[in-house]
């Protein structure tokens, strides 16, 4: 779903620091969790900057890459200067114009699900937990079949995410999900920066063998390909299974 500009925090958050290089924080809020902050300048980090599964993801991307989520284009803008031809979506407008500002040159409002902006892509990049837009595992299907649609013949997703099951473990190390509804890394969600509010909307923190065994079901094969060493997180790659 696009969003309106009126609840566009990370889109104000984004040209507010582009225009004046300040921003406050972008707050972000959940029923499961205490509120929590992103720094803006965080949206603008170098690769250099970022964590291993995302500088990983970015060397092992190739041909025609579709950046989903793109953000302030800090995985799109080193992508084209390697001479990607990247194509960077977003359903922030605020986003979208920060991304244009900053030299993306490929940049369209677009929701992955619904909305039409190409095919034929060798690449796939879903960073920053992306495949979070999926929101819950029942989604997972209609992620699946999108990407057939849009995939090269032999393309591939590339995907970080994080396993969340280290909050649900008692004092001896044990996961205990005894309160637990559902899928233990669906997370609700809502963004504020200062006084533009956010939309609530959930999102999907995926564990590495829940997402094999989902591909499995849907016809694709999950490789892991780089974890973390200082957090739970790994990145992915996703293939159309032979």
């Amino acid at each position: 779903m696009i969003l309106s500009p009126q609840h566009d925090p990370m889109g104000q958050a984004v040209l507010d620091y582009l225009r004046t290089g300040r921003a406050t924080s972008i707050k972000v809020h959940s029923s499961l969790f205490e509120d929590d902050e992103i720094p803006v300048p965080h949206l603008f980090r170098s690769p250099t900057e970022m964590p291993l599964p995302e500088r990983a993801a970015l060397t092992y991307a190739r041909g025609r890459v579709l950046d989903v989520g793109a953000g302030a284009g800090c995985h799109a803008l080193p992508l084209q200067v390697q001479g990607h031809d990247v194509t960077a979506i977003d359903v922030s407008p605020g986003c979208v114009a920060a991304m244009r500002q900053r030299g993306v040159r490929n940049v369209q409002l677009a929701d992955f699900f619904t909305d039409d902006f190409g095919t034929g892509f060798d690449t796939i990049l879903l960073l920053m937990n992306g495949l979070g837009i999926c929101g819950g595992l029942n989604e997972l299907p209609a992620f699946f079949s999108r990407l057939d649609a849009l995939l090269a013949p032999g393309g591939c997703v590339l995907t970080d995410a994080c396993d969340l099951a280290y909050l649900y473990e008692d004092e001896d190390g044990r996961l205990d999900l005894t309160d637990v509804e559902g899928y233990y890394g669906e997370v609700d969600y809502r963004m504020s920066y200062g006084a533009v509010e956010g939309r609530p909307f959930n999102w999907l923190y995926i564990d590495f063998d829940t997402l094999a065994e989902e591909a499995h079901r849907c016809g694709y094969t999950a490789e892991l390909l780089r974890r973390d060493p200082d957090s739970t997180a790994y990145l992915a790659r996703l293939v159309h299974a032979e």
